[in-house]
């Protein structure tokens, strides 16, 4: 005859199910797929990616949130303020900010790469109020209107302070161009290069050291933006805002291989996630533009907001979110068909998008 034996389970041996399922829980919870959203005057949105919400709000709008980027586990975000001179280290989890670097005036474009933090900012900026400028930039100049009231070579360069992110200081700042913009490092992740919007130039660095390595040269009057690497790490390619074209630059050569027409104003530049296609943000033309991700050409139009700098894709590639400046909303956007999904709105000047999970974009590249 067969006995069951049912086994008798102690309380303890319970609790401490019942804490590690908690504990399960709770990092499930924590790994929700989020977006993360810096609106110049309401402070750092949060977007819940699987029910498309804006589900909280971090209250560091009066700070003026630009650039954003993510550590490597999600724990911490990094906003770069226009209006107090810093870098805000933000716990996720509370919305708290737990830390604050001094940068220098005028600090927009944070890129963290191998633990630490690159911040660019502009000594030579006066800043503004939000929204200053035609382009949403304080200090920059009017849109289409290169060199208008443009004392930019008599104003100190722009510099990138690097952050140690373990001691959080900032352990050195690099002298760069004028009015500089977008970062990007080399596949090997040993290069740094950084887009100067006021000169013209792309500079390129030793990423560790910030040692300067060479300065690529671009038509002048075109006023580089965006940068990002190619999947296959043999090309940059660059935006020229105020001549609506791309170039693409050689990774060895530094040399430009090609140029490409755009709509008005292309700043955000990203390839999707297989890199077969190319993004832009024409942010003049309220267009994000889809170009073959090798021979770039032209494949397709889409329709967004007003002034549209940024965009990331979902961690699950399926969705394209657009912030879009002058309509105070994130456009949401079917990443295949290129379709209008929804609006996320309530987001008052709209800079920058980073997720978690890592996702492909224009400010962050995985």
């Amino acid at each position: 005859m067969l006995e069951t034996r049912i086994p008798i389970t102690s309380p303890r041996r319970c609790i401490a199910l019942a804490a590690a399922l908690m504990v399960a829980a709770s990092a499930a919870h924590a790994t929700a797929p989020l977006a993360y959203v810096t609106s110049e005057r309401a402070g750092v949105g949060v977007i819940d990616l699987d029910q498309m919400t804006l589900a909280k709000t971090f209250p560091v709008g009066a700070d003026g949130p630009r650039g954003l980027s993510l550590n490597a586990d999600g724990t911490r975000l990094l906003v770069a303020n226009k209006n107090t001179g810093d870098l805000a280290v933000i716990d996720t989890a509370s919305g708290k900010v737990v830390q604050r670097v001094k940068i220098g005036k005028n600090p927009e474009y944070v890129r963290v790469h191998n633990g630490h933090a690159y911040v660019t900012y502009e000594p030579g900026e006066d800043g503004g109020p939000p929204g200053a400028k035609a382009d949403g930039k304080p200090g920059g100049k009017p849109d289409g209107k290169p060199g208008v009231d443009d004392d930019d070579a008599n104003k100190p360069p722009a510099e990138i302070a690097i952050v140690d992110m373990k001691t959080w200081r900032v352990i050195r700042s690099v002298t760069s161009g004028h009015e500089t913009e977008g970062i990007e490092f080399s596949r090997d992740g040993q290069t740094m290069l950084v887009t100067n919007e006021g000169d013209d130039t792309v500079s390129v660095y030793h990423a560790r050291t910030g040692a300067p390595i060479r300065t690529v040269k671009l038509a002048p009057g075109g006023r580089p933006r965006g940068i990002r690497l190619s999947p296959d790490g043999k090309h940059y390619v660059v935006t020229l805002e105020s001549l609506s074209k791309l170039v693409v630059i050689d990774a060895h050569s530094f040399e430009v291989v090609k140029t490409v027409d755009t709509k008005l104003g292309p700043y955000g530049v990203a390839f999707g996630p297989d890199g077969q296609r190319l993004f832009v943000a024409a942010a003049r033309d309220k267009t994000v533009q889809v170009f073959d991700g090798h021979t770039y050409e032209h494949v397709a139009d889409v329709p967004v907001g007003q002034r549209c700098w940024h965009f990331s894709f979902t961690p699950d590639s399926a969705k394209l979110m657009v912030a879009c400046g002058r309509s105070d909303a994130v456009y949401v956007l079917d990443a295949k068909t290129y379709q209008p999904i929804k609006q996320i709105g309530e987001l008052p000047l709209a800079w920058g998008i980073v997720t978690y999970p890592h996702s492909d974009g224009s400010i962050e590249s995985h």
